[in-house]
């Protein structure tokens, strides 16, 4: 049995490659979308560590990625946001992987505790968003990017979620 999930690994496997249930298809997407927003935000992570010294922008003065991204907000919590951010995307892959297309039923928990840390990252990305324009005046690209991928990340994962806590009551 692969650990903890009630399935042979030839069965997950078959199913995390072949399945077309809904919830499965939005587990793919939100690989997809984590794997996005880990780029961009590796991107910001190169800037806020030193490793280069500035962020191309696209063609209009409201965008300074290097000013965002070198804010006393951007280090507020010890270290650079990018690398927290990262971080956060990157638990999204195994969390998206775990069980099969019904594990709503057979480990209802693993898709509440993946909404509950989207919802998390969603809320910190969306004060992060608002600080652009209000504290920074200006905005990234980047940070636009990882935004976008936090909420659709989130969104993805409420189906499922409501799904697992449904058959939780049934109980």
């Amino acid at each position: 049995m692969a650990l903890g999930t009630g399935l042979k690994p030839a069965e997950l496997r078959n199913q995390l490659q072949g399945s077309s249930n809904a919830d499965m298809r939005r587990r793919r997407t939100i690989v997809g979308l984590s794997l996005f927003g880990m780029a961009n935000m590796a991107i910001v992570s190169l800037l806020q560590t030193g490793i280069v010294k500035h962020l191309p922008d696209p063609p209009s003065g409201s965008f300074d990625s290097d000013k965002v991204n070198s804010s006393d907000t951007a280090y507020r919590l010890g270290t650079p946001d990018g690398t927290l951010s990262i971080a956060g995307l990157a638990a999204n892959l195994p969390l998206a992987g775990f069980g099969g297309d019904s594990r709503f039923e057979t480990i209802p928990y693993v898709p509440i505790a993946a909404s509950l840390k989207s919802a998390a990252e969603a809320i910190a990305a969306g004060w992060y968003f608002y600080q652009m324009p209000t504290k920074e005046k200006k905005w990234c690209a980047y940070c636009i990017g990882g935004a976008i991928a936090n909420f659709g990340i989130f969104a993805l994962t409420l189906p499922e979620a409501l799904k697992a806590i449904k058959f939780l009551r049934s109980k």
